[in-house]
């Protein structure tokens, strides 16, 4: 009869596991489109999307665990005015291109130095992680109110959610180098990459009408 504590515990950290993929899959399912346009972009470092979509997620995971231990509850409508991160950025990104910048750094590119290319590397994780906090309302909504009803298990939630970013990433990765539809999410994809984010951006701001009612 000895075993039976021990099977009961292996059961619980399973049922959290499943509980922790659920949960990510059903409030990160729009980052796999925003994941594959960004991979598509050519200017856009693999390392920079992964590091980025992780810092980005760890954040979140992080106000959501601050949030909980406080038994804060963020006001509905003041998580969407980060939407403003992704719709600047896609509004400076069809500036630049409207302006033929992107060719002028991409030529600029193959020349830089070290010290250049760390630099493009930071930048391009900081807006990465931008987007990913501003597509994260759903997150905290739920994360929230997970990590207040089992703080004990917060932990794991955690690296369960750092594990399905790492998965998402290479989900995203592996749509744009599909055979089938690959080849036009490349062809196309950095041209519809502004476009995506400022209609994520305005999607995001729309959840902050509640704050002018």
């Amino acid at each position: 009869m000895r075993p039976l504590p021990a099977m009961v515990q292996v059961m619980g950290v399973l049922e959290h596991c499943i509980v922790g993929v659920v949960v990510f899959v059903t409030t990160d399912i729009d980052d796999l489109v925003v994941l594959a346009v960004l991979y598509a972009d050519p200017q856009l470092r693999n390392r920079a999307i992964v590091v980025g979509q992780l810092l980005g997620i760890g954040a979140l995971i992080a106000t959501s665990a601050v949030a909980a231990a406080a038994a804060l509850a963020i006001p509905s409508g003041w998580p969407a005015l980060l939407g403003f991160a992704p719709l600047l950025l896609g509004l400076r990104k069809l500036l630049r291109d409207k302006a033929g910048e992107d060719e002028a750094i991409g030529q600029e590119h193959v020349h830089e130095g070290p010290q250049r290319t760390r630099e493009n590397i930071y930048s391009q994780t900081l807006a990465v992680s931008s987007i990913t906090i501003a597509n994260g309302g759903d997150n905290l909504g739920v994360y929230i109110p997970l990590f207040a009803s089992a703080p004990r298990v917060a932990p794991l939630y955690a690296l369960i959610f750092a594990a399905m970013t790492v998965i998402w990433c290479l989900i995203g990765h592996g749509i744009v180098n599909n055979p089938w539809v690959g080849e036009h999410i490349r062809r196309y994809g950095h041209i519809a990459l502004p476009f995506v984010l400022i209609g994520l951006g305005l999607y995001i701001l729309s959840g902050a009408l509640v704050l002018f009612r």
